[in-house]
């Protein structure tokens, strides 16, 4: 358990700034930007399994092409959620994630969460809601995109654990990514926008955090049951924030620091218990 916290700590870092960097091409169409975000990983994953000599075409390939087609679709819709509806919605829609993968863990791994650990999930929700908060006016095709994203990343956490140990976890991100790439690679064409001066160092940045994200909440997954390893996702709230205080000069209230503690103290909560 302690090795899978660890990692989904180094993920949800990873993933913060993977969103600084979606936040900051805002211009761009969405497929242009997955498309950077799977070719960039694509660059570490290839060369890392013809190294270690490990089969691209896995075990368990209809769980891992499964798992890509799922995790494409999530990331286009949160993308383009985060187009548009403000950022702290969309992303707090997102973090139910980890709530509908408890869910789905329950009736498809047979998995047990325990009432306890139901509160501190919905603690930790709760403190996401006070961090970012929702804009209710605001509701439409940009939130169904944001929930529908959540629903599916739910999905992806459950069939992660069901592929276990039975693939390496390069080859698991490694389908996502390709799969991604190819069709973000083709419905990006018409729409595509010459990148000028630092937004060629961004999009290429979006390979490499999504990557370490990626590869490091695979591991985590395989090391520890779902409903224990997903909740730790919301710590990636909370590195969006400081970078986004230190970035992008946001400012952020005292409902926002009670948020921070009620993310913190739950997960606290639910690691020891």
């Amino acid at each position: 358990m302690r090795k899978a916290v660890e990692f989904m700590i180094i993920s949800a870092l990873a993933f913060a700034l993977l969103n600084v960097g979606v936040k900051y091409l805002s211009r761009f169409n969405v497929y242009q930007i997955v498309f950077f975000r799977a070719f960039g990983s694509l660059c570490f994953t290839f060369p890392f399994l013809i190294k270690r000599r490990i089969s691209f075409i896995g075990n368990r390939v209809k769980l891992l092409v499964l798992r890509s087609v799922f995790g494409f679709i999530a990331m286009a819709l949160f993308f383009s959620a985060l187009q548009l509806l403000p950022t702290g919605t969309a992303i707090s829609i997102r973090y139910l994630a980890p709530i509908f993968a408890a869910f789905f863990a329950v009736f498809i791994l047979r998995e047990r969460i325990k009432p306890l650990q139901w509160f501190y999930f919905t603690m930790a929700f709760v403190g996401v809601v006070a961090l970012k908060g929702f804009e209710f006016h605001s509701f439409g095709l940009g939130f169904t995109l944001a929930l529908c994203s959540a629903i599916l990343t739910g999905w992806v956490f459950v069939i992660i654990r069901q592929i276990g140990d039975k693939d390496h976890p390069m080859v698991i991100v490694n389908y996502f990514m390709l799969i991604s790439c190819i069709i973000s690679g083709i419905l990006c064409i018409r729409h595509w926008q010459h990148p000028v001066g630092l937004e060629w160092l961004v999009l290429s940045s979006l390979g490499v955090s999504g990557f370490i994200g990626q590869i490091y909440m695979t591991k985590a997954l395989q090391h520890s049951r779902t409903g224990f390893v997903a909740p730790l996702k919301y710590i990636e709230v909370v590195f969006t924030m400081i970078a986004g205080v230190l970035l992008f000069a946001e400012h952020y209230t005292i409902l926002s620091l009670v948020g921070i503690a009620l993310i913190c103290v739950s997960l606290i909560l639910n690691s020891k218990y």
